[in-house]
């Protein structure tokens, strides 16, 4: 064998072994970008699932501590039907008034709303119903009075309107 075969028969091996690295190298990379995009997939859920946690919580906190504190409200609206028989220009009453708007206002600030009651029809998601009267004047399920007002946060009910309802 003369060199040049010689040269050919070993270049030939080595320009294999160089295509066959390429492929390796190429597999290698396809498969870190596929690493890359399933970990960063991986931690977008991540972010995207921690935030509605946090928000769930945060939430969750507010409705706890607003529920507390609705029986406090209950007692100032008890209170301002009793100072309604106060002179209106008295000042116990006007500060009554004021202090009942504030606590109306932030209320409303915290997306907090009232449940309609009286007059409306009885929906069982809203409404409980403790007590049943038969009138033939007024339509079937209908709330004639409420015992104590419910109050909502969206569309989560905080507390459910105790109520009387015509059969």
């Amino acid at each position: 064998m003369c060199e040049e075969e010689k040269k050919i028969e070993t270049e030939m091996p080595e320009e294999a072994a160089e295509a066959g690295a390429e492929e390796m190298v190429e597999a290698a990379v396809a498969e870190y970008k596929d690493k890359l995009l399933r970990l960063t997939a991986e931690f977008d859920n991540f972010r995207k699932r921690t935030a509605k946690e946090k928000e769930s919580l945060f939430s969750d906190g507010a409705q706890d501590a607003l529920c507390a504190f609705l029986p406090f409200v209950d007692n100032m609206e008890r209170f301002m039907e009793a100072a309604m028989e106060e002179a209106e220009d008295s000042p116990l009453r006007q500060g009554l008034e004021k202090v009942l708007k504030q606590l109306y206002d932030i209320l409303k600030s915290l997306k907090v709303e009232a449940i309609p009651a009286v007059g409306e029809k009885f929906d069982p998601n809203v409404h409980n119903a403790v007590m049943h009267i038969e009138d033939d004047k007024i339509d079937t399920e209908t709330v004639v009075e409420e015992f104590q007002k419910g109050y909502k946060m969206g569309d989560k009910v905080l507390r459910f309107s105790m109520v009387k309802v015509a059969n």
